[in-house]
């Protein structure tokens, strides 16, 4: 529980210390923001600051902290210090700089801000990539909360059909009517139960493994034979939203059309990370302690629920988890949490892929035809990868691997965006230079040695990822030699 106190306390310094230094780099002033200078009822609306943060927050957050950290603790308090370094140093300083930098550019989304500092044709890579990750998302987003409603009642295709239903309207309807009604209560629940959580840590204080005694991977320690994970680089695609994730990139522009003021940037990007950080935390704790505590409780509480014929998924662990420390409260809890977080975030995965879309195509969103240009296509190719998810017995866990990689491959080419940036505009570009290169390095690692992709041995795979590390250095060094004094225009 020390390593926990102790990461907890790291975080709240990193957003008063290091989020003010990453605040006075950016320099935030008094111009109109697209909010005013543009607002059209639909997209760009000014928003209550204490709403934006709590639609960002469940924006980036979902169930990504919760899940991600769960299957994480298997890492060993390893996965304390990447939640912690990877939050403060990377993932919050993404996702300031990358909803400032959209507010500075009209709005612009993730694809739009890729072509101006990385070129014409990275944007239009990056461009497809990224509308086929939301789409992932959405499709990713809305399987396992009908599976759990299906646990209520009614067939899980009819809770699939309901959860399109929504989607469509969310994504279509202003982002006031929906999103800033309701968001804000899902987020609340959210951040309720992590706190509730947290609460029952501090009463029990069990002993869970500290940093100083059991730093290694402990889900191969416990299970030799089936666990080949690595925490180089599995751990930091496995827990991506407690950390950094390329999605918070995309969601990010969405709330940077509806602040009125630049200087409320950091409380709302740099702080909703640094929230999810904290949610990432709890659950990494709790999970530690079901798992790996004294006693570990978790695999009686699973076993018994195995009996009454529950799965044993991220959502049923969850769930278990609140109903043994929360009771009837921490239930519902739970169904509010791996239901709508999921839900919402798949919602706003579309609201981004529409815009990024109509963007690119030059189209005046505020008649509804032609919203539906856009969203009927998305949803067409978010049904056709449900159905065959759904025909393929492992079909969820090869989007969600596919989805994970991604999300994290969009961070390196926003990170390297971001760094662009700060070079032209003669900022110091450390802050998102040493992030960018740890995680072209995590990508292009995972990408050789992953059962999903080159599956090459470590002896090939660890040194080709080093490789990838001395490539992205020298082309940036050389670069930089090069474009030090320029400027976009």
């Amino acid at each position: 529980m020390i390593s926990f106190v102790l990461s907890l306390i790291a975080l709240v310094f990193g957003y008063f210390f290091y989020g003010r230094f990453v605040e006075r780099v950016f320099s935030p002033d008094d111009r109109t923001t697209p909010a005013v200078a543009k607002a059209d009822g639909l997209d760009y609306i000014v928003l209550p600051n204490w709403k934006i943060f709590m639609i960002q927050f469940l924006n980036i957050a979902g169930t990504g902290p919760i899940f991600g950290a769960i299957m994480g603790a298997k890492f060993g308090p390893s996965a304390y210090l990447w939640i912690v370094l990877g939050c403060i140093f990377a993932g919050a300083t993404h996702d300031y700089l990358s909803g400032m930098l959209s507010m500075r550019n009209g709005g612009a989304g993730l694809p739009e801000l890729i072509g101006k500092y990385l070129g014409k044709t990275t944007r239009s890579v990056m461009l497809v990539f990224t509308v086929l990750l939301l789409i992932m998302v959405g499709t990713v987003f809305v399987y396992s909360p009908a599976e759990i409603l299906h646990s209520i009642g009614g067939e899980t295709m009819m809770w699939v059909a309901i959860i399109f239903c929504y989607y469509i309207i969310a994504t279509m309807l202003p982002i006031d009517k929906i999103i800033g009604k309701v968001y804000p209560l899902f987020a609340f629940s959210l951040l309720f139960m992590a706190a509730a959580l947290m609460v029952v840590l501090f009463i029990k204080w069990p002993a869970i493994p500290e940093i100083w005694t059991h730093f290694y991977n402990m889900g191969m320690a416990a299970e030799p034979d089936k666990w080949t994970d690595q925490i180089f680089p599995c751990l930091f695609i496995t827990i991506a939203c407690g950390a950094i994730s390329g999605f918070h990139a995309t969601q990010s522009p969405l709330m940077a059309r509806c602040v009125k003021s630049e200087k409320t940037g950091r409380p709302i990007f740099y702080g909703a990370m640094i929230t999810e950080g904290m949610v990432a935390l709890i659950w990494a704790t709790v999970a530690s302690y079901f798992f790996y505590g004294e006693p570990a409780p978790g695999y009686q509480l699973i076993e018994a629920a195995k009996e009454t014929g529950f799965h044993t998924s991220a959502p049923a662990v969850v769930n278990i988890i609140c109903n043994d420390w929360l009771g009837v409260v921490g239930g519902i809890l739970a169904m509010l949490g791996v239901v709508a977080a999921p839900i919402t975030s798949g919602d706003t995965a579309f609201r981004s892929g529409r815009l990024i879309v109509a963007d690119w195509l030059k189209l005046d969103q505020r008649p509804i035809a032609k919203r539906l240009y856009i969203c009927v296509p998305l949803f067409a190719v978010s049904i056709a990868m449900l159905v065959w998810q759904v025909e393929n017995p492992d079909g969820f866990n090869t989007i969600w691997q596919y989805f994970g990689w991604s999300n994290q491959a969009l961070s390196v080419f926003t990170l390297w965006t971001l760094t662009v940036y700060l070079v032209r505009e003669k900022k110091p570009f450390i802050i998102t230079l040493i992030p960018a290169l740890f995680m072209t390095t995590v990508c292009s690692t995972f990408l050789f040695i992953s059962k999903q992709a080159f599956h090459l041995p470590e002896t090939i795979a660890y040194p080709l990822g080093g490789g990838c590390f001395v490539i992205a250095l020298v082309w940036f060094c050389v670069w930089y030699g090069i474009n030090k004094n320029k400027k976009v225009k």
